[in-house]
C-alpha cells in the first residue's frame, strides 16, 4: 500500500489561502477545494480538512483549535 505524501506547513497555508481568496470565482466552497486539491496533489478532502481547521482556529466556526 502506497502511504500518502506529507505536506509541508507553507503548502497546507497557501492552499487554504487559495481556497478563501478565490471562493467567489466558484459555484460553492467545495468546488474551490477539488480545484485547488487537485492543483496540489492531495484529496479533496485533505483540502476541506485542513480548511475546516483554519475556520476553528481562526474563530469563524466552533471546535478544538
Amino acid at each position: 500500500m502506497k502511504k500518502s505524501p506529507k505536506f509541508s506547513p507553507e503548502v497546507r497555508e497557501r492552499a487554504v489561502r487559495m481556497v478563501l481568496e478565490h471562493r467567489a470565482e466558484h459555484p460553492s466552497q467545495w468546488a474551490a477545494i477539488e480545484s485547488f486539491a487537485d492543483k496540489i496533489g492531495c484529496v479533496p478532502q485533505t483540502l476541506h480538512a485542513w480548511v475546516k481547521q483554519h475556520e476553528v482556529d481562526s474563530g469563524q466556526r466552533d471546535g478544538v483549535s
